[in-house]
């Protein structure tokens, strides 16, 4: 076994790979850029080395910087995590040469199944289901237009050595084929150093599902059952869940078969991810094969108990695989929720900026009313640290297991209840809102999921009634406990309560055991365990039995309050006061229609108009990339081109005015 083992990788996932080589009693050395100085996981690591500047194109992708580190550190192996340089054959053939071992499968199996376009052409003479499109390189927009309309839309472009959703869009028209090629292309070559890109077909409605595969070096290979990763936004994985609640025995025993037969093939000998496109009916196509460790392998884990990480490792280090398929079985329902730094509220465009606050949900066990459930809860980032523009903005994976898949659902809601976040904008009212939707606890999902149930983007939900409860008890106890702070001494116990501009006429009282009673609508609830005191952002209490936890936050006339997916802001006034405050006009938000507005931080690729241009609907007005993403932004109407506020080159702010039209 190794001694020592380099990271080449940053964030979350070094993070997790030096928990595991703790537990293993391997000293672990990682690589980090200018910024990851002082992260999390160059605390937690025994050595660390800086590999150069921020950009991941200046350090975490430079061979000759990872073969140095690990020259100067006496590293025996390198673990490459996911992303970077974690499915380059190129490399893993370096470290072969160098008389290092490289902690993934071998360069053949790499290069056979990593590359889209080969992996697509080996299934297929496999024997493995592929979905129909056009694997070869294409070398011209014109000719991608010509193939796409031979497959027939809606296709798919797709950069083939992409990976984490980046260099993906769908075409419905040639028009879109046209743009997205071209916009494919760059993003593949900016994120991945390499610009092919390949087409297929789109299928309607489907559903992501994967296979978890893992070998070693003996010619054994298994299957650790699949994950369902269809709740997807822009063709990055939002939400995934293990086992998958569309598939019957017979198949995931199919799914299965098929993945350890194409591994198998290419005698794969490491963790790897076999990854189809189902249909509602069940049917299945292969779509990629991942040779490398998944970022939603936890659920995995969490379903198995096989560490996915230390399993990479022993197999690298030549050893046998520890158990047989017959040794592997499904032991409850894991979830695991993606936490992102991006606002939901602004189309999740990514946010950057510094983590002001980053509260967690308790690791272990819990219980709730639908059961009992675990969370788990895997990230890279402290209080206090920033989330830098340079890489994907991932906070944290956020994971739940029950014996059933209700119990992982409620334990899920209840975890994302218990994590706040602050300085960032976050996705965890959207994360919320799926986990309370009918929908999504039916096990009824597709890939359009989000395009679907939120097609004019995420604006949170209404509160139901039992969070206007939540929402007048917080704020009634959260006045009790300011007032009695200020000495006053009406000691009023009759209020009215505006949720926005809803009035509720409450009465507050104490009972035997000092709990507060509010009554309200010929109802008394009861708040309990009441844990929040000036300046705390959660407040933890249980209303008539049931735990909950909301964020909080003062506000000049009263109090924001936010309890999963709704919001309001909630005031607590004297009676008179409230219906002179209802009486108040409302705000008119500022009109910027004529605005063309940057979504958020980045740099400006291009802004293809100028000043007195006639703009038609729909017409690109700029680029901006951010997180090594693109961002296209069409014209709403036509119009003509009043002022243009930036150039290609220019780093600008979220809001900054990038056209303007008369």
């Amino acid at each position: 076994m190794f001694s020592k083992i380099l990271i080449a990788n940053r964030g979350e996932i070094a993070v997790r790979i030096i928990k595991t080589c703790r537990k293993m009693g391997i000293k672990t050395v990682l690589v980090y850029s200018d910024a990851d100085a002082g992260s999390l996981a160059c605390e937690m690591a025994d050595e660390t080395i800086h590999i150069g500047p921020s950009p991941a194109a200046q350090s975490y992708l430079i061979q000759d910087k990872i073969v140095d580190a690990v020259r100067q550190s006496g590293a025996e192996a390198v673990h490459p995590g996911f992303g970077f340089l974690s499915e380059n054959p190129v490399f893993a053939r370096r470290l072969e040469a160098e008389g290092i071992t490289f902690i993934g499968p071998n360069p053949h199996a790499i290069e056979a199944m990593g590359d889209k376009i080969t992996s697509k052409k080996f299934a297929a003479e496999a024997g493995v289901s592929t979905v129909p499109g056009h694997m070869g390189l294409i070398e011209s927009t014109e000719e991608a237009v010509k193939i796409a309309n031979e497959i027939g839309y809606p296709v798919m472009i797709k950069a083939s050595a992409g990976g984490g959703g980046k260099g993906i869009r769908v075409a419905h028209s040639d028009a879109d084929m046209a743009e997205g090629f071209a916009a494919v292309k760059a993003e593949a070559l900016t994120a991945f150093g390499d610009d092919r890109v390949f087409l297929e077909k789109f299928i309607v409605n489907p559903r992501h599902i994967e296979i978890q595969v893992l070998g070693d070096k003996h010619g054994n290979i298994v299957s650790l059952f699949d994950r369902e990763c269809s709740i997807q936004r822009r063709n990055q994985k939002v939400i995934e869940e293990a086992p998958s609640p569309l598939l019957d025995d017979a198949t995931r025993k199919a799914m299965g078969d098929q993945a350890v037969a194409l591994a198998r093939a290419v005698n794969y000998d490491s963790a790897g991810t076999v990854e189809f496109v189902a249909g509602q009916d069940r049917s299945f196509y292969f779509l990629e094969m991942n040779t490398r460790l998944q970022v939603e392998h936890p659920v995995t884990e969490l379903i198995t108990g096989v560490d996915l990480v230390e399993q990479m490792i022993r197999s690298a280090a030549g050893e046998t695989m520890g158990f047989k398929q017959e040794d592997l079985s499904i032991n409850g329902w894991a979830i695991e929720s993606r936490i992102y730094a991006e606002d939901p509220y602004r189309g999740f465009l990514p946010s950057i900026g510094r983590l002001v606050r980053y509260e967690q949900p308790e690791e272990g066990d819990h219980s709730s009313a639908g059961g009992d459930y675990t969370i788990r809860n895997d990230s890279g980032v402290r209080e206090g640290d920033e989330i830098s523009m340079f890489y994907d903005p991932m906070i944290a994976k956020l994971c739940a297991w029950g014996e059933t898949r209700d119990a992982a659902v409620e334990g899920m809601a209840r975890a994302l209840e218990d994590t706040h976040l602050s300085g960032v904008g976050h996705n965890v009212p959207f994360l919320s809102a799926v986990m309370d939707q009918d929908r999504f606890k039916s096990g009824e999902l597709s890939t359009s999921y989000i395009k679907d149930e939120f097609p004019e983007g995420f604006h949170g939900l209404a509160p139901s009634e039992a969070q206007k409860d939540i929402f007048i008890t917080v704020a009634a106890a959260m006045n009790e406990v300011l007032a009695e702070q200020a000495g006053d001494p009406s000691e009023r116990t009759d209020w009215t309560v505006l949720i926005d501009r809803e009035a509720h006429d409450v009465s507050l009282s104490y009972d035997e055991a000092e709990d507060l009673v509010i009554s309200l609508d010929e109802r008394d609830l009861t708040l309990s365990e009441i844990d929040w005191r000036p300046g705390m952002a959660q407040f933890k209490a249980v209303l008539d039995d049931e735990p909950f936890t909301a964020e909080v936050k003062r506000a000049p006339d009263g109090f924001d309050i936010r309890h999963r997916a709704a919001k309001a802001r909630v005031r607590v006034l004297t009676p008179r006061a409230a219906e002179m405050y209802q009486r108040l006009p409302e705000k008119v938000a500022a009109d910027t229609s004529k605005l063309v507005l940057s979504p958020m931080p980045g740099l400006v690729v291009d802004i293809p108009v100028t000043v007195g241009q006639e703009v038609k609907s729909g017409e690109t007005v700029a680029i901006i990339e951010a997180m090594k993403m693109q961002n296209i932004l069409k014209a709403e109407r036509d119009g003509v081109v009043k002022a243009v506020g930036a150039k290609a080159g220019d780093p600008v702010a979220a809001d900054d005015v990038l056209v303007e039209f008369a």
